[in-house]
């Protein structure tokens, strides 16, 4: 048995290693990682929770009240009707909702609005409402089907519909006839990623059709330009765009190290001006503003779902996990929060990872970027149009990203999920392996795989090393331990290459280190995290309905405890830990009755940091801060159970 640490995963430029799953074909370069057909995963334990949430929560069920998605009514059935991005936003976390889950209904209902779109394709390749043909400086606007032809990628890889791939050829022939001109308008101009990683997946999978790499190229070159910095301040348009100059370091022959930097330079340069709080937003409430980064601002829902889909994307692109760390941030901390506790049906525009109060009032002092209400849980169908529909991708691409086969054979744990992938290894045609993964994984350090195989085999499994692990990561098999070494720079892979025989068990323990993080550059303010989870300050919220129907209700929430304390730091010990449930693994564990670890930490109160007329948390105060207010207990939860929420927080001074 050979075990290796990497920093990143790596293929040589010669390597003619045995993938399984439509690696890179020439000229294009070879990646480490592929995704894995929707149904090779089985999520279970919590995350199926959310899954069946969703299945008869907002996303699941918007097409019974959502005007947008009345299939009679629908320009991406009948193109004499109208229709933009709302279908398509939609389809695309509803179908693969279905694909993951296997609920009948859902599967039911995709099927009949993909057979609807497939069959209203025209003779020249295009597809959708005629009317987007000449909508944009008579010209048409290609941005609506960009997530559309992501739902029938997945489609494709779940059924395998003869009928998929030659829509997608045709329709990209109809792309390739336009002017340069048409690829530098609309919201297509930034948003241009989404398209060429669906190009590169059509490429690997036919032959003869080599101008693809041509139009790869005509979208790269009239496109917007990341490679020297950030072309808009849209906080969706970043969350997409920014991975556009590392999905065209793929095509560019010889390889040219720029691209690759330059989407590690973006993400680098609106953290460090925009993101600097937990939760793994910026802020982005519509576009970033200068001077407006403290930890009230927030990132719109849409944001948050397509910057986890942009790091799942170069998870696999770069084999550097530090971007799985990302997307393991936004999910366990800022997705959550996104939706209300309850039913699952209401979701709002912005989430913050400082916020007091959710109403459904405008802010009119320039708080956030928008001057609408923005803060209520609603269904929001027209109020938070493009969230409502646009949300559904984010758990079911979570699941289905957990597990990622590998350019040598091979199979990658990179999210770590209760569930059990299926998928072909080793060397040759491959075996078919099943891997049971169970875990309590983010509220519990340890994580075992069950692994069955009809025969012995040899390949590589892949583990990521999460970077805030401290400790040494232990792997044991069959329970004797064969890895307990500190790695250097914190990961971020481990590669274990063996004969794997049936019934082997494998476990993986990753101490969760509590630690503080101080934000610098903002305010000199502080947050306390374990592990990949930050913890927020209990607000002890009160949900009061303001609207809605029993069965799509609205809420406010208000919080019925103070806010305004700062932390004595020096309280923040492993003491403070308090684990309250062992076994999450069928709860809501983003819902307050099921809060798996809380934290008890020492704070005081600051009577000068107030809410503003418009209860809107007040700016951070420069910290530390003299309070001589007396010493509290306070207890924090995970960020993404708590709706109101304390998270970047002052620091009390000697």
């Amino acid at each position: 048995m050979l075990i290796r640490v990497v920093k990143r995963v790596q293929v040589s430029e010669n390597d003619t290693s045995n993938g399984h799953y439509f690696p890179n074909r020439a000229p294009l370069q070879l990646v480490p990682f592929q995704r894995l057909p929707p149904s090779a995963v089985k999520p279970d334990g919590w995350i199926l929770d959310r899954l069946k949430t969703q299945v008869n929560g907002l996303n699941g069920k918007l097409s019974d009240i959502s005007d947008y998605l009345v299939y009679t009514n629908c320009g991406w059935v009948d193109p004499t009707k109208t229709g933009w991005e709302e279908l398509p936003y939609w389809l695309r976390g509803f179908a693969d909702l279905g694909f993951v889950t296997g609920d009948a209904n859902t599967l039911a209902l995709t099927n009949r609005w993909i057979d609807g779109i497939l069959s209203s394709q025209q003779s020249d390749g295009w597809f959708g409402p005629n009317a987007l043909r000449t909508s944009l400086d008579g010209g048409p606007d290609l941005w609506p089907a960009m997530p559309l032809l992501e739902a029938l990628r997945s489609f494709y890889e779940y059924s395998n519909d003869a009928r998929v791939i030659p829509f997608l050829v045709k329709y990209f022939q109809f792309m390739n006839q336009q002017a340069p001109v048409v690829f530098s308008r609309g919201w297509s101009f930034t948003r241009w990623a989404d398209n060429m990683d669906t190009i590169i997946w059509l490429y690997n999978r036919t032959t003869g059709n080599d101008w693809l790499i041509d139009l790869l190229t005509k979208i790269h070159t009239n496109g917007a330009n990341w490679l020297t910095g950030l072309p808009t301040w849209h906080n969706v348009n970043i969350a997409q765009g920014f991975r556009e100059p590392a999905l065209y370091s793929l095509v560019a022959n010889p390889a040219d190290p720029r691209l690759l930097y330059a989407t590690y330079h973006d993400y680098t340069l609106v953290m460090n001006q925009y993101g600097q709080f937990p939760g793994g937003c910026f802020a982005g409430d519509e576009n970033c503003r200068t001077g407006y980064g403290d930890p009230r601002q927030g990132l719109e829902t849409c944001g948050i779902v397509e910057f986890m889909h942009s790091f799942e994307v170069l998870t696999r692109i770069t084999g550097d996990g530090v971007w799985a760390d990302r997307c393991e941030t936004l999910a366990f901390n800022s997705l959550p929060a996104a939706f209300d506790p309850n039913l699952g049906r209401g979701t709002h525009y912005i989430t913050c990872a400082n916020c007091i109060q959710l109403d459904d009032k405008a802010k009119t002092q320039k708080q956030f970027d928008n001057d609408f209400p923005m803060l209520a849980y609603k269904p929001g169908v027209h109020q938070y149009r493009c969230c409502t529909h646009n949300h559904g991708m984010g758990w079911p691409y979570y699941a289905e990203e957990a597990w990622l086969a590998t350019y040598d054979g091979g199979i990658c744990a990179s999210l770590f999920v209760p569930s059990q992938v299926t998928a072909l290894v080793g060397p040759g045609a491959g075996t078919m392996v099943t891997i049971t993964e169970i875990t309590d994984y983010p509220f519990d350090e340890n994580i075992q795989f069950n692994i069955q195989l009809p025969a012995a085999t040899q390949f590589k499994f892949y583990i990521r090393i999460p970077n805030w692990l401290e400790k040494a990561p232990i792997l044991s098999l069959n329970g004797e331990v064969i890895f307990n070494q500190k790695t250097p720079e914190n990961g971020s892979y481990l590669i274990l290459d063996r004969l794997w025989t049936n019934g082997d068990v494998l476990s993986y323990t990753v101490a969760l280190p509590l630690k503080t993080q101080i934000w610098t550059t903002n305010k000199n303010s502080v947050s306390v995290y374990r592990g990949p989870i930050a913890y927020s300050l209990d607000l002890n919220e009160e949900y009061t309905r303001i609207g809605g129907t029993d069965d799509w209700p609205e809420y406010s929430v208000t919080a019925k405890a103070n806010w305004n304390y700062g932390l004595v730091l020096s309280s923040i010990t492993e003491q403070s830990v308090k684990r309250k449930k062992r076994n999450i693994s069928v709860k809501n564990i983003f819902a307050a009755d099921n809060i798996p670890t809380e934290i008890t930490v020492v704070g005081r109160r600051i009577p000068e940091w107030q809410a503003d007329t418009e209860n809107v948390v007040g700016l951070l105060p420069q910290s530390p801060v003299q309070s001589q207010q007396p010493n509290e207990n306070l207890k924090l939860i995970p960020m993404g159970t708590a709706r109101l929420r304390i998270t970047a927080f002052p620091s009390i001074a000697h």
